[in-house]
């Protein structure tokens, strides 16, 4: 007996034996046998793919159950293909796991895709049926290829990601404002020497998606790249290494199985040449950094990056969306309002072109307003359109589908950009921003340098949160630039935005009190809660003509900077000025058609703290000679106003009322004549900029006593005929600027004696004849911008200074910054 039960216990190790071998053999075969099904599933599933379908949210739930129970097999084989052969306890654990997943992922592919896909193709039938039927037979082709987990389940995980996650983000604007910039993309992609990596950007809800979407359905593009077309979406938390994983794949051709977590470095070093054109599409990326990992640059490989933001030092070319023109935005606005691309017959015409024109192009807000507005009666139409042009939300959902969706843009900034971006709602709507304001009031309220402050306006433009105007970016980098004319626009649902986010606070603890849009009177629940202190440390007002009795009895003490946009006359300055105690900056700007006259000027004699003044189309009064000293004033600009001699016949000492001005701006101020000689004794002044004063004719005799000044310009003013002579004892003048003062003869004789001058522009100085001959030894190289003739008699002088650099300019003067 115990030799016969001997036997028997034998026999059945044997067997148990047997099948670890058979499982140890078969799993690795399954590996192989993974890498040999996606070759064949990889042309049906591009097919489906590339279809456009969109799956109900119950079925893309479904589809993401089985993402990840895809993942999973996958890491499953991967580790089978990685394992020794000679750990058998290891090898037969894998087996054992892969053989649950494939149980569980077999049983789905087989009773649940095919039906429920094909059931929401029948349901979604929109297009032609040729389409439909070819889509119906690819999927039966997937179900059949499908019909063992080994064959099928790396490349369902294609079709389940182009199914059910490849979508639009960001609003979908089918068949309008998509063919815009197609042609150049195309262009670029599938020439063989263009960039090898393209972008398309554009701010929140613009159709990003949907032009890329576009672009890989294109016939021309399908043409070129085969079935290598491969679509990937990032978003803002991807799993980077699995992803970079898996377009390495897409690209080479080859599963990275064995012992490699992560690609191996000699594989990306041999850059292996693809068969076929391969197109990678990197949908919603918000990170640099994220970008560099996923570009592979293999030759005969391109990569599309669609992104809200801009990566100059990736994307060789960047096709930016612009907004809709005004037919594609009807176009639109009636696809998702009335079904159709038209106005209906029995539609207010002259209503919804004023909805459609308050949406300002952005595809998202017709999407989303249109839609909100379908088979509602006009009298809620007729509310929408009113609502629109005052900046006010049509509905909650209005506001919640725009905004809410848009505010992802902002909620990733790090925090000072974040506090930057929201600072721009304080600016009144439909109006250029001045930079000057925009970078003081930055560096005023975020403590921030001026070079880390531009910084920041570089980076919101690049993901399209702000727009410069023109060269402003070009300009304004200069280390020696003038932010005077420059200036930046700010889309209208951006700036609803930055107000709608701000908002999210009660009244009284908001850190910005705004008013949102253009009102006679301050708000209605401003006054409602003036009883108690306001917490806001940025205070913008905007109103029309204000008398005494018109301002409320608020009190903002933690206030910083104080805004005021006005259109009026005359205007009484705020009496609550008086509660702010911290106040640093104060803008005063007018948009009347003349400078308006100021009441309450005593009012300032309370504001101690104040460190920046901006005046604009303001009548500058006589300084009283009982004015208190404004102790840490460094900032003083005048724009656009009239001084009336107000400076010209002061009696004010200077010095002792602004004893820490460093900064002066005077631009487009037309009545200056002359300066009062007390300016020359302001000894911590270290930059002056005098522009567009068309009646300057001198500058005071002693203006050599600045001895401070780093910075000089004085240009566009035409009517000077000379500098003094004095201006060559400015030892640590570094920057002169005086071009365009067209009537200026000479330079002083002893120009030469501006060692420390780096930089020089002169040009269109038109009278200028001659350069001084005497240049004293310098501490630095001399940089001039001129003119071609000018610089002709530069060149005269290269002996006497051998490190000059002449550049010769062509530049258009205008006044485009001041039309509105």
């Amino acid at each position: 007996m115990d030799t016969f039960f001997a036997g028997e216990i034998a026999t059945e190790l044997v067997k148990e034996l047997i099948n670890v071998v058979r499982r140890v053999y078969l799993c690795r075969q399954s590996a192989e046998q993974l890498r040999r099904s996606v070759e064949a599933l990889l042309p049906i599933i591009n097919e489906i793919r590339f279809s456009g379908i969109e799956l109900p949210q119950s079925r893309q739930k479904q589809l993401s159950e089985l993402v990840e129970l895809l993942r999973h097999g996958l890491d499953l084989a991967r580790q089978v293909a990685a394992s020794s052969r000679f750990n058998v306890y290891r090898s037969v654990q894998l087996a054992r796991k892969m053989e649950k997943v494939e149980s569980e992922i077999n049983r789905w592919v087989q009773r649940q895709m095919p039906a429920h896909i094909l059931a929401d193709v029948h349901h979604m039938r929109v297009e032609s049926s040729v389409r439909f039927d070819r889509l119906e037979r690819k999927m039966e082709e997937a179900e059949a290829v499908a019909v063992g987990v080994g064959e099928g389940r790396a490349r369902v995980l294609e079709m389940i990601e182009g199914l059910g996650f490849v979508g639009e983000r960001e609003g979908e604007v089918v068949g309008v404002g998509v063919r815009v910039g197609r042609e150049r993309i195309k262009d670029v992609l599938m020439n063989a020497g263009g960039g090898e990596v393209v972008g398309i950007c554009g701010i929140g809800g613009s159709g990003k998606t949907t032009l890329a979407r576009e672009i890989c359905k294109d016939t021309q593009i399908r043409n070129y790249f085969g079935e290598r077309i491969f679509f990937e979406t990032v978003s803002q938390f991807p799993n980077l290494e699995t992803l970079k994983l898996k377009i390495w794949e897409q690209i080479s051709g080859n599963m990275v199985i064995g012992m490699y977590k992560h690609i191996p470095q000699w594989q990306i070093d041999l850059k292996p040449r693809v068969k076929q054109p391969t197109l990678i599409v990197l949908d919603d990326v918000w990170s640099q950094t994220e970008l560099e990992e996923l570009v592979f640059r293999v030759p005969g490989c391109k990569t599309l990056v669609v992104s809200r933001f801009k990566f100059p030092t990736i994307i060789s070319y960047t096709h930016e969306l612009e907004l809709l023109a005004e037919d594609e935005s009807q176009s639109l606005f009636c696809c998702s309002a009335f079904g159709q691309e038209s106005i209906p017959a029995t539609a207010d015409k002259n209503l919804v072109k004023q909805v459609v024109a308050e949406c300002k192009g952005l595809p998202l807000a017709l999407k989303v307003i249109g839609a909100s507005l379908r088979n509602q009666p006009p009298k809620i139409w007729a509310s929408a359109k009113n609502r629109l042009s005052r900046g006010e939300a049509i509905s909650d959902s209005h506001e919640i589908k725009l905004l809410e969706r848009m505010a992802t843009s902002i909620e990733c900034l790090a925090g000072k950009f974040k506090e930057c971006f929201l600072d721009l709602g304080s600016f009144p709507e439909d109006k250029k921003i001045p930079l000057d304001v925009l970078i003081n009031l930055w560096m005023e309220i975020h403590d921030l340098d001026e070079e880390d402050a531009f910084a920041i306006l570089v980076e919101l433009s690049n993901r399209n949160l702000l727009t410069l105007v023109k060269d402003t970016q070009n300009r304004a980098g200069d280390i020696y630039s003038s932010y005077c004319e420059l200036s930046i626009t700010q889309h209208d649902v951006l700036r609803d935005l930055a107000l709608y986010m701000n908002n999210r606070e009660p009244l009284k603890c908001r850190k910005r009190l705004i008013m949102p849009r253009r009102q006679d009177r301050l708000p209605k629940d401003w006054e409602r809660n003036c009883d108690q202190p306001f917490e806001a440390q940025i205070v913008s007002i905007h109103t029309g003509e204000m008398k005494e009795f018109d301002w409320l009895p608020i009190k903002c003490p933690k206030a910083e900077v104080l805004m005021i946009n006005f259109s009026a006359g005359t205007y009484f300055l705020p009496p609550f000025l008086s509660t702010m105690p911290n106040l640093k900056s104060l803008i005063l700007i007018n948009y009347g058609s003349s400078c308006a006259i100021l009441g309450n000027i005593s009012t300032f004699t309370s504001i101690n703290n104040l460190r920046s003044l901006w005046f604009e189309k303001i009548t500058v009064p006589p300084l009283p000679r009982t004015t208190v000293p404004l102790q840490n004033l460094r900032k003083i600009s005048l724009v656009l106003c009239e001084l009336k001699d107000s400076l010209k016949d002061s009696t004010v000492d200077l010095p002792t009322t602004f004893p820490q001005i460093s900064h002066v701006t005077i631009d487009h101020c037309m009545d200056l004549s002359e300066f009062p000689s007390s300016i020359c004794e302001m000894r911590s002044l270290e930059n002056m900029s005098i522009s567009n004063c068309h009646d300057l004719q001198e500058l005071p005799a002693e203006f050599g006593k600045l001895d401070s000044l780093r910075i000089l310009r004085v240009y566009a003013c035409p009517a000077l005929k000379k500098l003094p002579q004095s201006i060559c004892r400015l030892k640590r003048l570094k920057y002169l600027d005086i071009s365009q003062c067209i009537n200026l003869k000479y330079l002083p004789d002893e120009f030469g004696k501006l060692t420390s001058l780096e930089r020089i522009d002169m040009r269109e100085c038109l009278q200028l004849r001659d350069i001084p001959r005497i240049f004293t030894s310098r501490n630095s190289s001399l940089h001039v911008v001129c003119d071609e003739d000018m610089a002709l008699l530069w060149k005269e002088r290269e002996k006497d200074i051998p490190e000059l650099q002449v550049q010769v300019v062509e530049e258009c003067f205008n006044l485009d910054w001041l039309v509105e």
